[in-house]
């Protein structure tokens, strides 16, 4: 690691408890930080890795955040669950202490190339396939963010010469200082995440933020059939390069490419990991096949731009199982794919009676509990050859942990159907 002595006796409260809080509290514990955690839930989880991070009782804050535990703080690291009108938040600008982001941190401790990837759909797919290539190439590469381990559980592990193939959110640039990319990349921008952003201008805004302290001698990449990411160059001070579909491959293809080719990897060598990539789990899975009905796990699938694609790449009619807790997306893009496509939409979770507005009187509608109740009630509705599709366009946040545990569940539930299927 670089700069390993800058955090040593510092007094640093990390807010959240859940992957990335965790993973940068147990780094900055390892660098001899004073460190505390809070996090507004008290369950056997968040008791669970407090524990393992062998804090003193008066360094642990759990049931609640209040604004006496953050006194005498030099930073506070917020993870990006924690909105920037929560209340820790207000306090610590109150307060006069910092507040900074997870991979703030571990950008500050990095020696390695980072390449830094946002959108509102595709991070982690074009995240991975950067990894992919990099790797087949012969090189070192820690893929992580989002997906998989946090970055700062990575960078302890991140060598000079080694790349960081890097997913990272709004949520997660809303509060950055000096985190700098090499490579950037927006790879598209469409409605999403207005339950957290007031408008679309600040969700953008938050997403430009990967590139505000970008140089001359850095990269920003972007997709040119994005309208609002092609004003970006306006404002970028790094060398902008746009990507395309084009030449057989797709956008997350494309994207992936440019990087390629900013690192000097064979095109032969792209394409053959492009031919052998086979998708990512909970991102459309195929689970099983039941009384010759398809399940699929397309959990993943978070935004109704990313639904949209899932039923247009469908050759099967679906019964698609949706919902879960509304981000402020518009579910009106699927209408049109929806009246063609869907033999019936079962509805769960916070965001069902939104959907329901929004589909009522293109497809048939019914709604579920429990992702189990709509798992049982797609097998009865769907034909022989069709295809029951888990794609919510939903955060996963009111009923499972993240969108995984959703995924896990949904296939939990169609292999027991299986088991049980005479």
């Amino acid at each position: 690691m670089r700069n390993a002595e800058i955090f040593k006796n510092k007094r640093i409260v990390v807010i959240g408890l859940a992957r990335s809080g965790f993973s940068c509290a147990r780094l900055l514990r390892s660098l001899g930080a004073q460190v505390k955690v809070s996090d507004y839930r008290d369950c056997q989880a968040t008791r669970s890795l407090a524990e393992k991070l062998n804090l003193r009782s008066h360094s642990i804050e759990l049931g609640n955040h209040t604004k006496g535990f953050l006194e005498g703080s030099e930073v506070v690291v917020v993870s990006p669950g924690v909105a920037p009108q929560a209340p820790s938040v207000k306090w610590a600008e109150e307060l006069g202490i910092p507040v900074v982001s997870e991979i703030e941190i571990a950008w500050r401790l990095c020696p390695g190339k980072i390449i830094a990837v946002t959108g509102s759909n595709g991070k982690t797919t074009v995240t991975t396939l950067i990894g992919k290539i990099i790797e087949a190439a012969h090189r070192t590469v820690h893929v992580c963010g989002n997906i998989g381990n946090p970055f700062s559980g990575e960078v302890e592990k991140i060598n000079p010469e080694d790349f960081v193939s890097l997913e990272v959110s709004s949520f997660q640039l809303e509060k950055i200082q000096q985190f700098k990319p090499e490579i950037a990349l927006i790879l598209n921008f469409n409605r999403n995440h207005l339950d957290r952003h007031k408008d679309m201008k600040e969700y953008l805004d938050a997403k430009k933020r990967i590139f505000i302290n970008q140089g001359q001698d850095d990269f920003l990449i972007l997709n040119r059939a994005s309208p609002e990411l092609q004003e970006c160059v306006r404002h970028a001070k790094s060398r902008v390069i746009f990507f395309r579909a084009a030449e057989g491959l797709n956008p997350n293809q494309a994207a992936a490419w440019e990087v390629g080719k900013l690192l000097g990897i064979d095109g032969a060598c792209m394409r053959e990991v492009f031919n052998e990539f086979k998708g990512l789990p909970h991102r459309m899975e195929e689970v099983a096949v039941v009384g010759q009905k398809q399940f699929i796990n397309d959990s993943k699938s978070t935004t109704a731009e990313s639904t949209r694609w899932a039923l247009e790449n469908s050759a099967r009619p679906v019964v698609l199982i949706a919902g879960g807790k509304d981000k402020g997306v518009d579910y009106g893009v699927i209408r049109e794919v929806a009246h063609q496509k869907v033999r019936k939409a079962i509805l769960i979770g916070e965001a069902k009676a939104k959907i329901r507005e929004v589909l009522a009187g293109v497809v048939e509608l019914a709604d579920a509990a429990t992702l189990e109740e709509a798992v049982q009630e797609g097998f009865r509705s769907a034909l022989p050859g069709d295809c029951v599709l888990l794609s919510p366009m939903c955060s996963s946040f009111d009923m499972f942990l993240d969108y995984e545990d959703r995924g896990a569940h949904f296939k939990s539930a169609v292999l027991a159907l299986k088991e049980n299927y005479q």
